[in-house]
């Protein structure tokens, strides 16, 4: 039986701190004041505004074919050549990412004691980059990569560097970025040579869980002990429609922890939280946070 909590929108206004402007403000600030142990779950919707597209549209369709299968990356040969060319162009997108103030916000909350562990979606490290610390990276990293037969580990910009010096020919590519280093483009990609692992000639792979595989139990477990502790479940940027990322709304519910989302469109837990707020993550996080840190 799922047990939910009722949820006021009133908010006690501070004498010093700025005036909200909208009505999401001032139910998300509410929410983060009123469940203090926050687990925040964030998706590809926070690194938007830092230049990284993100896979799905306002209604959770996806915008383009969707992306590589890890079954279809280990077994054919072809799929590899296309992923890793398709990098050349996409790789240095997210490398060269810089965080936004989303990410900026979420680590402020952290120093601030209102965030107890993000979880995040996105394979980007721009949480990092921003300054959180208390970040599990459910899905991994794209910045490394790891051998799939010795699991050596090594630099993605290594392996980037390997394969644009052994593909001269494809190194002017030019594409459209795509979401996790992929890009947009279409072409011959049978003469490209992979990079495989220097130490046994392995299959390389980023440190990341393509759709079709499986998150670490471990990675899971520790997320949902985190949860289970915590009084609030944050949503940002996620439609949830992956369900590595919906397993914890619903167990969120069934251990009757109320759920809040911050997205610019629907999501696949919306019968599920208490407070959904379709508006601008960036700048309502913002806005929020310029508020809790007078408090």
């Amino acid at each position: 039986m799922l047990i939910m909590r009722t949820l006021t929108t009133s908010v006690t206004k501070v004498a010093s701190a700025p005036p909200l402007t909208a009505d999401a403000d001032e139910k998300l600030l509410h929410f983060i004041q009123q469940h203090p142990r926050l687990v925040v779950l964030t998706g590809a919707g926070v690194s938007t505004d830092s230049g990284i597209p993100d896979y799905r549209d306002a209604r959770g369709e996806w915008k383009q074919k969707q992306p590589v299968q890890h079954q279809a990356f280990m077994t054919q040969p072809a799929v590899r050549q296309r992923y890793w060319a398709r990098s050349l162009p996409g790789w240095p997108v997210i490398r060269d990412a810089q965080p936004n103030g989303a990410h900026f916000s979420l680590a402020e909350m952290e120093r601030n004691g209102h965030l107890q562990l993000l979880v995040t979606q996105n394979v980007d490290r721009l949480h990092q980059k921003a300054g959180s610390d208390r970040v599990t990276d459910l899905h991994g990293r794209s910045d490394q990569v790891v051998c799939m037969a010795c699991h050596y580990r090594t630099e993605r910009d290594a392996v980037h560097q390997r394969a644009t010096e052994i593909n001269p020919e494809f190194t002017a590519i030019k594409a459209i970025a795509a979401p996790d280093g992929d890009a947009h483009v279409e072409m011959d990609f049978s003469q490209f040579r992979v990079p495989d692992c220097s130490k046994c000639g392995g299959i390389l792979k980023p440190d990341v869980v393509f759709f079709g595989d499986n998150v670490p139990k471990q990675r899971v477990e520790s997320s949902l002990k985190a949860l289970r502790a915590s009084d609030g479940l944050l949503v940002i940027g996620s439609s949830l429609m992956v369900f590595s990322g919906f397993r914890f709304c619903r167990r969120a519910a069934e251990w009757g922890i109320p759920i809040a989302t911050l997205s610019l469109g629907c999501t696949r837990a919306d019968e599920l939280s208490q407070l959904q707020i379709n508006a601008p993550i960036r700048e309502t996080l913002e806005q929020v946070c310029s508020v809790l840190g007078t408090n």
